[in-house]
């Protein structure tokens, strides 16, 4: 009985136990769950490979003639006999390179990287099932790293959905398509380990990162998502030897998109044009204009007649949002600018006297062909002199004599920067005697008394650092100066 007694308490106390469990309340664990990839990728390449193609070019090169040998050169009789003697035997010979590509129309319509068929005399595309047709070129942007081609099929091609990339989310899957190596069509997968990036290869770097092996060969190749849609075009991979180390980048859609489209309409890119140089807003220049943080585009100049001038903007502004874009970096608005179809009116919030304002701007056609070249020249100072102690810098009025010697144009007004302490605040800013000073604190001067006047009216009041405004043979830049100690 003793036994039978212990056992039944046993019981009692478990059922006790369950029936306080099932009163107390029940914790939620908050967790994330990776969606599945399935058993494999067979059926999203299999979908996707007949429409990828592999692009061989061929380039003729012309071979120099003999080097030229230094007068009194070892052997130089011999040198020249010889190659005299076999210049009639050579011949330009041909270079050839290969690539990927995708086809995107059942027309014959396929994108690929620049690089890939740059300076090429022939190019050949070859397809899965190892026919060849000949390409031509219809458009081409080497700021992107974009062609299209075209080709001449007696049937329709198989081809690739473009899809969204803004849609693309860190960690998705992805494969890549291409002709590594010169293998021919071979697949990889992996994940999309960053957007956006900017390995400054160009002025509108905003690349998907993958770790999806890409090598030498898939340049021009594809990036699918899951739907089977392309969401980037393989372009650039880092590597110190050449073959893939998961580090590959790809231009997104949503930039190349619209580019296709013009090189297919017009063969040239038609971007947007705002008409401003522009710089970093850093932490002492946000401070100095009263900004609460380090943000947007600095309007260092504005094109005389252009839209941005035209529609208000000035000298100094801080652009904000473009159409209701973020300008959270200052490599972003040109981007953004690019993007924008022209003649279309837009709202640009920009950044002036500790306040928004809010601008209208009608965006213009960007001239391609046009350069910018900053003349040097050696620089010399005149007139009399101000040492101005907080910031280790020595001025002096601007004269007609300063600005022939200098190579400064007449219509420049300001004070000449005559020396620079090289361990002083402003030489630490990489400000340089024959800089010329416009503004300080977005107030013009004139003369050398009203430098000083306003630098220490600055260093005495709530800012610490001072807005300077310096023209450079022509360049315009806003450079914030902390002041030392007099």
């Amino acid at each position: 009985m003793g036994s039978m007694k212990r056992v039944s308490l046993k019981l009692f106390a478990v059922a006790a136990i369950l029936l306080l469990a099932a009163q107390a309340p029940i914790a939620v664990v908050n967790t994330a769950v990776a969606r599945g990839v399935g058993e494999s990728f067979a059926d999203l390449a299999e979908k996707s490979l007949p429409a990828v193609v592999n692009i061989s070019t061929t380039q003729t090169i012309v071979s120099e003639g003999r080097p030229e040998l230094p007068p009194g050169a070892p052997f130089e009789d011999f040198f020249k006999e010889f190659f005299d003697k076999n210049r009639e035997g050579r011949r330009p010979r041909q270079s050839s390179s290969l690539g990927s590509g995708f086809v995107i129309d059942p027309s014959g319509i396929i994108v690929t990287n620049n690089h890939v068929i740059a300076d090429a005399d022939e190019i050949v595309v070859r397809f899965q099932d190892d026919s060849e047709l000949p390409a031509r070129v219809l458009g081409r942007d080497p700021k992107t790293d974009l062609a299209v081609l075209k080709v001449d099929s007696p049937k329709p091609l198989v081809y690739l959905p473009m899809g969204d990339s803004q849609k693309i989310r860190v960690g998705d899957w992805v494969i890549a398509i291409g002709n590594p190596f010169g293998l021919g069509g071979s697949v990889s997968a992996g994940i999309i380990s960053a957007r956006q990036r900017d390995i400054r290869s160009g002025p509108y770097d905003t690349y998907l990162q993958t770790d999806a092996a890409i090598n030498k060969g898939n340049s021009g190749g594809p990036m699918v998502n899951m739907d089977g849609e392309v969401i980037g075009i393989n372009s650039a991979i880092f590597s110190p030897t050449g073959g893939s180390i998961g580090i590959g980048f790809a231009v997104p859609t949503s930039l190349a998109a619209p580019i296709i489209d013009q090189l297919q309409q017009f063969g040239e890119t038609r971007r947007g044009w705002l008409g401003v140089h522009i710089q970093t807003v850093t932490d002492e220049i946000a401070e100095s204009l009263g900004l609460d943080r380090a943000r947007g585009a600095l309007v260092a100049s504005v094109s005389k007649d252009g839209p941005a001038a035209n529609g208000g903007v000035k000298d100094g502004d801080v652009i904000l949002t473009f159409d209701g874009k973020s300008v959270d970096k200052v490599r972003k608005l040109p981007r953004i600018v690019a993007e924008t179809k022209i003649g279309r009116s837009v709202d640009v919030v920009v950044w002036r006297d500790e306040r928004e304002r809010k601008l209208r701007v009608v965006v213009e056609r960007l001239d391609e062909t046009k350069t910018a070249a900053v003349a040097a020249s050696s620089r010399s100072g005149s007139g009399s002199r101000t040492e101005i102690d907080n910031l280790g810098i020595i001025v002096g009025p601007l004269t007609a004599e300063d600005k022939e010697a200098a190579g400064i144009a007449n219509d420049v007004e300001g004070v000449l920067i005559l020396a620079v302490e090289d361990d002083g605040p402003a030489g630490e800013k990489d400000i340089r005697p024959g800089d010329v000073i416009v503004e300080v604190n977005q107030d013009p001067v004139r003369r050398p008394s009203e430098v000083e006047g306003r630098v220490a009216e600055a260093a005495s009041g709530k800012r610490k650092s001072v807005l300077l405004l310096l023209n450079r043979q022509g360049d315009l830049r806003f450079i914030a100066v902390r002041p030392g100690k007099s």
